[in-house]
């Protein structure tokens, strides 16, 4: 028995998976399951089972856009879910782990990248965010929110639970008219755009990804609100002023636990004395960890998803009133689902912008996200802030009124 029918035959229980070695030989692995999907891979040579043992991830991903590992029945996501589904992040099993040498070396490789300073943060962006501007229309909602939608309704379409998502954080900002609102990795416009249109907020959107500065200024000088809505190429470390509000969703993760207090610290000098915070970030629901090897080695170079307790920590000492923390558990999962179909859906574009082997790669990481959402240890936090205790009202009844203001329906496309 070779090693790698082994270590699939200890994890996959339920679902059928059948592996086919570079020489022919079929092995039938786990058992049918109302749920799950059947999944068919062919190996194309011996390293790929190796890689995938040493660290599954990782392994599996490059051999995958490579074409060495090969789905001959469903596809990739079918695969890491059936695959998943038998590590339940509940269970602590932890069956798919690397081997201890590779999890010895991305500690040490963690403790590195940890720092992550200035110069470093602006590449690491430029990675993923600087991409081809036309991939991002292919796969993301019409407003380009790359960050987890909320989903009051599961049937909801992506472009009603993005919006959704804006009206839930904005009732959080308890924003007045006039307010001035700084907004930390604000992406594309989309959320400074809406807090102006829809509070009369004045908004500076700080990003270091340089496609998106140009985008995020284009869209507020057709709005015609270029003197309202403001952009900038910028470090978070160096913006200068005071605001009654600051926001940052999806932006976090990119900051590296090593500056987490450098960052609140910014924040609460930067905030107003009534000011509030509204922090979004992706998550561990246990304890700190590392990054996977393939996720910061093709995806997020940098980037980290913090356990609560190391956002807590980053804050607690500095004065600021933590007043809500709410806990999103699978509405990322339904997010990264409609982006997967929507990528699969436009693959003769996306491999006609780049190649085969970026696709396989983007679909590698939207469906290995999937699932560290539904069976995984993910997670996204919204954390609000304030200066002062008596800002914001004593419980949460404003923010159902004031987002059932907020809401609007937007068609499917």
């Amino acid at each position: 028995m070779a090693l790698i029918d082994y270590f699939l035959g200890r994890v996959v229980r339920r679902g059928e998976l059948t592996l086919i070695h570079p020489d022919g030989r079929r092995v039938a692995l786990g058992a049918p399951d109302p749920v799950l999907k059947p999944v068919t891979m062919r190996f194309r040579d011996g390293g790929v089972g190796r890689g995938i043992v040493r660290d599954p991830g990782l392994g599996a991903g490059e051999a995958f856009m490579d074409g060495r590992l090969v789905i001959e029945q469903g596809d990739i996501l079918d695969l890491l879910t059936l695959v998943t589904a038998n590590d339940q992040w509940e269970s602590g099993q932890a069956r798919l782990a690397p081997s201890l040498p590779a999890r010895a070396f991305g500690a040490v490789k963690y403790r590195v990248d940890r720092f992550n300073m200035a110069r470093a943060s602006k590449r690491n962006v430029a990675h993923h965010y600087d991409l081809n501007d036309r991939l991002y229309d292919l796969f993301l909602d019409r407003d380009r929110q790359y960050s987890c939608a909320y989903f009051t309704d599961p049937a909801n379409s992506l472009e009603q639970a993005q919006q959704d998502k804006l009206a839930h954080i904005a009732a959080k900002l308890a924003i007045e008219p006039g307010m001035r609102v700084l907004d930390i990795g604000c992406g594309w416009g989309g959320m400074a755009l809406y807090l102006n249109a829809k509070l009369g907020a004045e908004v500076l959107g700080v990003t270091l990804s340089e496609e998106q500065l140009k985008v995020a200024r284009r869209r507020a000088a057709d709005a015609g609100v270029a003197d309202q809505v403001r952009f900038e190429l910028i470090d978070y470390r160096h913006v200068e002023g005071r605001f009654d509000r600051i926001v940052s969703v999806g932006m976090f993760e990119h900051v590296g636990p090593a500056h987490y207090r450098a960052f609140f610290r910014r924040c609460r000098d930067l905030l107003t004395d009534d000011g509030v915070m509204l922090l979004h970030t992706i998550g561990r629901m246990g304890a700190p960890g590392v990054t996977d090897a393939f996720t910061a080695k093709y995806i997020f170079p940098g980037g980290y998803n913090p356990a609560l307790s190391e956002i807590v920590r980053g804050y607690e000492g500095l004065r600021l009133v933590p007043t809500d923390i709410e806990v999103l558990r699978l509405h990322y999962a339904m997010t990264l689902r409609e982006w997967y179909a929507r990528t699969v859906a436009h693959r003769a574009e996306i491999e006609a912008l780049y190649d085969a082997r970026f696709f396989r790669m983007w679909t590698f990481y939207l469906a290995g996200a999937v699932c560290a959402f539904e069976h995984g240890g993910m997670c996204n936090y919204q954390i609000q802030l304030a200066k002062d205790r008596h800002t914001l009202p004593i419980t949460r009844d404003y923010l159902g009124a004031a987002e059932r203001g907020l809401r609007e329906t937007v068609p499917t496309p």
